[in-house]
């Protein structure tokens, strides 16, 4: 048995305590785990105790950075495993994953629901390329294609062109020659992308 003989904030990590045990330093806790377990002066800890609470202070530490990812957008359950991996031991890792996904902050179907809104919204592109950007990020097959069911490209290629095409010069080839790359650079066929050039070109001359 040890006992707790001081416990200090750290200058530069406010939100972190610097645990002592028998008069000595022996390692810091953030402050939400030293609360939580409430932990004082004159307490007498266990190796297994102590062993615990810093398993607590990784896990919580895991969690913020996961929570500091998904507060930028939302992320697919593999994007936040490979992330959080670099930085913390695997069983932490799965750990915080599990207490994301029981909470619902990790949800593969809403990641690809949002993924594709937002490229229909923004950025326009064919839905062969959003399912490849969805397999980057390791997303299910059967997810994906759930997902994406009802994805016309043909419109998808229409709205992607739609307001470039009217900046482009009047000359038919030149016109061609500059949304052509556009679209291929979106996903879409050489189909679908002599499609939509022919209608645009019809709707602005």
């Amino acid at each position: 048995m040890r006992i707790i003989t001081a416990i200090e904030s750290q200058k530069r990590a406010k939100k972190r305590l610097n645990v002592f045990l028998d008069g000595t330093f022996a390692f810091s806790l953030g402050r939400g785990v030293v609360e939580e377990q409430g932990l004082h002066l004159g307490q007498m800890v266990t190796d297994s105790q102590i062993g615990e609470l810093v398993g607590a202070d990784l896990f919580g530490k895991c969690l913020d950075a996961a929570l500091r990812l998904l507060s930028y957008r939302p992320r697919s359950e593999a994007e936040i495993r490979w992330r959080l991996s670099r930085m913390f031991e695997a069983n932490t890792v799965e750990r915080v994953i599990l207490h994301l996904k029981v909470r619902q902050m990790i949800d593969d179907a809403a990641f690809a629901r949002f993924w594709r809104e937002n490229r229909e919204s923004f950025r326009p592109c064919s839905k062969r390329l959003i399912q490849s950007e969805l397999k980057s990020k390791g997303v299910a097959s059967e997810v994906i294609d759930e997902v994406l069911e009802g994805i016309e490209d043909e419109e998808s290629a229409y709205r992607a062109a739609q307001r470039r095409a009217r900046t482009l010069e009047k000359d038919y080839e030149t016109f061609r020659r500059k949304l052509g790359p556009f679209l291929a650079r979106r996903g879409f066929s050489y189909g679908v992308i002599n499609r939509t050039m022919e209608r645009l070109w019809r709707e602005i001359n």
